[in-house]
């Protein structure tokens, strides 16, 4: 339990080398910034529902019984969450240290809040859950 939510979060950090200077907000309102933010909050999850439900109503390939549309959802909020690709992906798109360093911090702030948001939409919407959490 302390490495996935104490000691994971520092060695991600300590390697994506962000620097916190500037403005936080001018970071926030960039184009390249919305443009992160909505394709990993908004973007992916969406992604992620539509083209499964794409296969299933096609007939490639079927929902197990045990599994509902919320919980695709859900899935597709976490999925946000993959920041790995998107800081590779930003080192080959820009040549500019401060829009990468940005960029690198917009990322990270985007894939924790598409964690909140899909781990309280889990919790909200999927029976049993209320009580698993507790424990």
């Amino acid at each position: 339990m302390p490495v996935a939510f104490i000691i994971l979060p520092i060695f991600a950090l300590a390697n994506t080398a962000i620097s916190l200077n500037g403005n936080f907000t001018h970071t926030l309102s960039q184009h390249y910034s919305l443009g992160i933010m909505t394709g990993l909050i908004v973007g992916k999850p969406l992604g992620i529902f539509l083209l499964s439900l794409l296969v299933v109503k096609v007939g490639i390939c079927q929902l197990p019984d045990d599994l509902n549309w919320k919980a695709i959802f859900g899935a597709g909020l976490l999925g946000g969450i993959g920041f790995t690709m998107s800081i590779f992906i930003t080192l080959l798109a820009f040549n500019n240290e401060t829009i990468i360093g940005n960029a690198k911090l917009i990322i990270l702030l985007s894939s924790f809040v598409s964690a909140i948001i899909g781990f309280t939409y889990l919790k909200l919407t999927l029976p049993g859950t209320q009580k698993a959490v507790k424990r």
